[in-house]
């Protein structure tokens, strides 16, 4: 007999995305991002961190200061990792992120071909980033989902997320 409680598509892909969070240096701030086709097959991953070839060690971490001495101007998002890792056209896809996209990652997505964004942290909704991300969003007519009932599942082990 078929097994009744195994997990949705989008529990599956925002797993890969979390787990692909797990990958970050980034104190602050873990985000992973998974890029999926029409077939439900994994077309791209990133997290969030550094340029390869850059060192981790040798680069700040920091949140606040002069600009320069902060993480901004040096990390990689997750969803522009996800996008330059990925193997074949994105045109259609979707990408499973785990906190909603900044500006500058939308226009990265919509230029893609991506169509379709699904997140699951929204915790800068309010900021001017994300009002712009939103803008962009709409304007080029990608679909835009917040997973809220998302639950890590593991060996048979439920936890809220």
């Amino acid at each position: 007999m078929k097994r009744n409680n195994y997990i949705t598509w989008d529990e599956y892909f925002m797993g890969v995305a979390n787990l692909s969070a797990l990958r970050s240096k980034d104190e602050s701030s873990q985000v992973g991002a998974c890029i999926v086709n029409q077939k439900n097959h994994i077309i791209g991953i990133g997290y969030n961190g550094l340029p390869n070839g850059c060192s981790d060690d040798e680069f700040p971490w920091e949140r606040e200061g002069d600009f320069l001495t902060t993480k901004y101007a040096y990390v990689v998002h997750a969803e522009a990792n996800a996008i330059l890792n990925a193997s074949v056209n994105l045109d259609n896809s979707r990408i499973y992120v785990t906190l909603f996209p900044c500006n500058e990652c939308a226009k990265l997505i919509i230029q893609s071909g991506i169509k379709e964004v699904i997140y699951l942290e929204d915790k800068y909704n309010e900021s001017d980033i994300c009002f712009a991300s939103r803008r962009l969003f709409n304007s080029a007519g990608v679909k835009l989902r917040q997973l809220t009932d998302y639950e890590v599942k593991v060996s048979g082990h439920e936890r809220a997320k």
